[in-house]
């Protein structure tokens, strides 16, 4: 068996141009394919590492997210007092109050406005239940003030300026005193500022959620049985984790399913291009097979040894698909969710599952294209195959 791979690989060897030729047309497959999962996987990534498996959030019932909530001052007065509410070290809980608007800002590429999240936030508590946010630049903004801080994609994509420059929204100046970097998570594309001084200049008297710090991760059962039966409460909780996810899911699911479609009508070009190699190798060596044949191998023998050149070339095709799409594994592209409508940046990411999904699809195309030529060449005659020598 061994021999026979040698003598496929050999024959690969030989006719090097169309070998490389019809290994890059499926590369080029693979590499669209890749690239569409590395988009969805970057996208699902950016968002469910935004939240934490400690914290939960509580939106208005049959909100689907925060831009469509509305939490009043009195739910979310019993909410911090949820007995499951973590405590910290100057023995108040963990909860913030928060609250998100959508601005308009321009983008510095193309000078177009775009939908960018503004977070009221409560600046110590809300940073304490976000450990993978820290400021990189300027310093956290102070309370009753009009000082705002950036994610690290609005500074860099957003005509906004840096430290000590002045952003105008809300019929008011507010002064950017810092950035900050969340590590790829959503927060990277928002505004954060004081909660209270968001509400209003927007005149806002409602927050859109709140956020806390659990005791004990499991205690969201009790959590969502307390607020269930309180009368006071018109809300949902969620763990912060499924939250995000959820934000994630629609977009997803539309690149994937739209990327694949795509894919599987490129990839049908791809097989009629290995089938037709495939068949040309096997023409141009009716008489090895039939020599073969003449020596004692059999018909499944030849079977395997051409499906099996054909496996070589799509594996190859897949390694040079996947070598493109490792390229942009630190691509970084922006976007709007279709949740929130505001502006999301996140990055292409090449996971372990994106390289076996590649590899398995280069390897079906492989099969699907040599399959026909492999039987083909099983099916040879050994006298006629002899004779055209």
């Amino acid at each position: 068996m061994l021999t026979l791979l040698q003598y496929s690989y050999r024959n690969l060897w030989v006719r090097r141009l169309t070998t490389l030729l019809t290994a890059t047309g499926m590369g080029l497959v693979v590499f669209v394919f890749a690239a569409v999962l590395m988009l969805a996987e970057g996208l699902e990534k950016s968002l469910v590492s935004t939240g934490s498996r400690d914290n939960i959030i509580f939106i208005r019932r049959s909100s689907e997210t925060e831009v469509q909530s509305i939490l009043e001052r009195q739910q979310a007065a019993v909410l911090e007092s949820l007995p499951e509410i973590a405590v910290g070290s100057d023995s108040r809980h963990l909860v913030a109050r928060e609250l998100i608007i959508l601005i308009g800002l321009k983008k510095k590429s193309t000078n177009s406005l775009a939908n960018i999240t503004l977070r009221g936030v409560e600046p110590e508590v809300s940073l304490a239940l976000r450990p993978q946010v820290r400021l990189i630049q300027g310093r956290p903004f102070q309370p009753g003030t009009t000082e705002v801080i950036l994610g690290r994609s609005v500074a860099q994509r957003f005509a906004v300026g840096g430290l000590g420059q002045v952003i105008q929204f809300a019929n008011r100046s507010w002064t950017v005193v810092g950035i900050l970097d969340a590590g790829g998570a959503a927060f990277d594309s928002e505004i954060w500022a004081d909660v209270e001084m968001l509400m209003s200049a927007f005149r806002r008297p409602v927050y859109s959620s709140v956020v806390a710090r659990l005791q004990d991760p499991s205690g969201i059962v009790g959590v969502r049985e307390r607020v269930t039966a309180d009368p006071r409460l018109t809300v949902d909780v969620f763990r912060e984790t499924d939250y995000y996810a959820a934000q994630s899911a629609l977009m997803a699911r539309f690149i994937r399913i739209l990327g694949v479609t795509l894919t599987l009508i490129f990839s049908l070009g791809a097989i009629i291009g290995s089938m037709v190699t495939m068949y040309g190798a096997v023409a141009n060596r009716v008489a090895e097979i039939g020599t073969l044949r003449a020596l004692g191998f059999q018909r499944r023998t030849i079977l395997n040894t051409f499906l099996a050149e054909s496996l070589f070339l799509s594996l190859m095709g897949g390694f040079i698909g996947l070598l493109g799409a490792a390229i942009m594994n630190r691509l970084t592209i922006s976007t709007m969710n279709w949740q929130t409508f505001s502006e999301l940046t996140f990055r292409f990411h090449l996971s372990w599952s994106v390289l076996f999904s590649a590899l398995s699809f280069s390897i079906v195309m492989g099969l699907m294209g040599g399959m026909l030529p492999a039987f083909r060449a099983a099916r040879l005659d050994i006298v006629s195959a002899l004779r055209s020598k």
